[in-house]
């Protein structure tokens, strides 16, 4: 129904699955950006439809510098996709967020530099805001589903999205929590950003695996150690997913984000490019019929 939810869930390192789908089915998705990082698995839990996109690849298999976040995107958003929960491994850089904890997210520094962080460009230009860049009523889903999964959560974080695939140096775990980071993970952009320009609210959930490289009394993280942690993490996710689904009101009242293109769009209809209209029919269809 129009006034119903479709959750995209974006499963990062550690969530390959999710439990308790039903009329579960992978399908192919093309999408004008290229292929997105796997099939999608469609399916339900109860009254709530779900589009489940695992990030890396089942097997994990694409690194995040090489993952095709344009295409995983309009791959969702051209699924029927209302709103998009993502859920990501990440490193501490606080005390307080151990190992094993959970942190939704509400604010992004973005320290990537070879990722496509827009799908507009010449010939279609523009500026949607970032200032928030989460939705905030998924974000207290979120929070509140973890709780009810039995995680520790934390809410109020801001994530540094590095570059990768190499974990940080001393000094930059240190420079980034002089910053104000809290946590730091390879994957949120330009993910966060392309969601907003495909007007999808968007709403993160970190899963820790391990303290970053800042702290002077811990010899620095290795594979192993998160892999470990991943896997005790992932049991919590998947709960975390039902309870999240389960918990949505019964109707989808309208977000400020289903229509932030309206205000969003700068290039004069006159000198639009055709062929970039064609490729954003998806992602942008309904402003640019306006």
């Amino acid at each position: 129904m129009s006034d119903g939810w479709t959750i995209g869930i974006i499963g990062g390192s550690g969530l390959y699955a999710i439990d308790g789908l039903e009329d579960a089915e992978w399908r192919r998705v093309d999408t004008p950006w290229g292929p997105p990082s796997d099939e999608l698995l469609f399916g339900r839990i109860g009254e709530v439809n779900l589009v489940f996109l695992p990030r890396h690849g089942r097997g994990h298999a694409i690194p995040p510098s090489e993952l095709n976040f344009r295409a995983n995107i309009d791959a969702l958003k051209r699924s029927g996709v209302t709103d998009i929960l993502a859920i990501s491994s990440i490193g501490s850089l606080e005390e307080d967020l151990p190992p094993g904890h959970f942190v939704v997210v509400d604010q992004f520094i973005d320290r990537t530099v070879h990722r496509a962080s827009s799908f507009f460009g010449t010939g279609m230009v523009a500026h949607v805001s970032m200032a928030y860049p989460v939705c905030e009523r998924l974000s207290g889903f979120a929070a509140a589903a973890v709780e009810a999964a039995g995680g520790k959560v934390a809410t109020g974080a801001t994530y540094l999205a590095m570059e990768g695939p190499q974990f940080s140096t001393r000094a930059e775990s240190l420079l980034y929590r002089d910053w104000g980071a809290d946590v730091i993970g390879m994957t949120a952009m330009p993910e966060a950003k392309l969601a907003r320009e495909a007007e999808l609210p968007y709403a993160l959930i970190g899963m820790v695996t391990d303290y970053d490289c800042w702290r002077e009394s811990e010899a620095p993280v290795e594979v192993a150690e998160v892999i470990a942690q991943m896997h005790e993490n992932g049991e919590v996710a998947r709960r975390t997913v039902g309870a999240f689904v389960k918990a949505l009101p019964s109707e989808r009242t309208p977000s400020p984000i289903d229509t932030c293109l309206d205000v969003a769009l700068i290039t004069d209809p006159a000198k639009r490019d055709a062929a970039l209209l064609a490729k954003l029919d998806a992602v942008a269809g309904r402003a640019l019929r306006r």
